[in-house]
């Protein structure tokens, strides 16, 4: 018997993509992403589908491209990004892409314009990381290339993007903290780091409150640091301020992440208290200065590495398949303890 014809649905279902997508490529109406294309060509001679005159094996085997990081502030000290970067940037290359990072500036951002050496049409996937702007957000994903998110904006959970998300367990960690601190002893315990700066911020933010309250102490923003980020908090004099303003000083201070909380210790320091013994501090990210500063930093261990790895491989899996459903995964992080707490007993 003859075998049986190969057809695009026949492609499509191997690829696990729409019969739609397949017929884009053959047919020439519609764009499909490079690395989409290069899969479906590879899997139709698979299958010994006739392919179009102008593809060759060597169109086959060329460079996918390249991975888009677009950013507003590149991860750099003080931040889980560092190491997440580096992860997801090995992982990317061993699939084949080339990683290339856009820094957008501050005018960009207002006028909504991409990097000027960012092509489109080169781009097989998109990472973003500390890039909150809605209005920006919508121009990425306007663009129709795979992009995936590391954290959101505030209200990215009720307001959703067409785009796959990669976040760290924030509420479960910080409430988990607050608790820690209430058994040793904190009844006024106090937030500092602007709640509406991005998704993760609120999530903290929301765990303190959800901590408090179910240890019966109704979270008081008094103690709280909430001012915007674009605040001078690494500035010790003004977080001297903000301390001086409240009705008493807090037993501890929970903090949105790393960076603010060993700004805030030098505050402490300056203001000749002892931390842990009159003030405890937390932060966020465990960054590897935390484990530096004098006295070494309580925080909550963010696994920047594997989140680096689980974010290439759902950017990757988009780029293979673009019609997949969305997805958000947010990966399990630890506290930490160290000296900058009391001990229990």
């Amino acid at each position: 018997m003859p075998n049986k014809r190969v057809t695009m649905q026949d492609i499509a279902d191997a690829c696990g993509l729409s019969r739609n997508t397949v017929s884009k490529v053959f047919n020439g109406r519609g764009a499909v992403p490079e690395a989409t294309r290069a899969f479906i060509l590879q899997k139709a001679a698979e299958l010994g589908y006739g392919l179009p005159a102008a593809e060759t094996v060597t169109h086959l085997q060329k460079e996918t491209g390249s991975i888009a990081l677009l950013t507003s502030n590149m991860p750099v000290d003080y931040h889980f990004g560092t190491f997440f970067v580096t992860s997801f940037t090995d992982q990317v290359c061993r699939a084949g892409y080339t990683l290339r990072m856009f820094e957008i500036s501050g005018t960009e951002l207002q006028k909504k314009q991409l990097p000027p050496h960012f092509i489109p049409e080169q781009t097989a996937g998109i990472v973003a990381i500390e890039l909150f702007d809605t209005a920006y957000l919508d121009l990425i994903s306007s663009l129709g290339i795979p992009t995936i998110m590391i954290d959101s904006p505030v209200h990215a959970i009720i307001r959703p993007f067409p785009c796959d998300f990669v976040s760290m367990e924030n509420v479960g960690s910080i409430s988990s903290v607050v608790k820690r601190l209430i058994e040793l002893g904190a009844r006024r315990i106090g937030f500092v780091g602007d709640r509406g700066h991005c998704g993760s911020f609120y999530e903290r933010w929301f765990g303190f409150r959800m901590g408090m309250e179910q240890e019966g102490l109704p979270p008081d923003e008094r103690f709280c640091i909430l001012s915007p980020d674009a605040s001078p908090y690494n500035n010790p004099d003004w977080l001297i301020s903000q301390m001086n303003q409240m009705p008493a000083l807090p037993d501890a201070f929970v903090c949105a992440n790393d960076y603010l909380a060993i700004h805030l210790m030098t505050a402490i320091k300056k203001m000749g208290l002892a931390i842990p013994g009159d003030v405890m501090v937390t932060g966020f990210d465990g960054t590897s200065q935390s484990a530096l500063v004098e006295p070494a930093l309580s925080t909550v261990q963010i696994p920047s590495i594997e989140i680096g790895r689980i974010s290439a491989d759902i950017l990757l899996s988009r780029i293979r398949n673009p019609e997949q459903p969305f997805s958000w995964t947010h990966v399990r992080t630890n506290p930490v303890w160290r000296k900058s707490t009391r001990q229990p007993g």
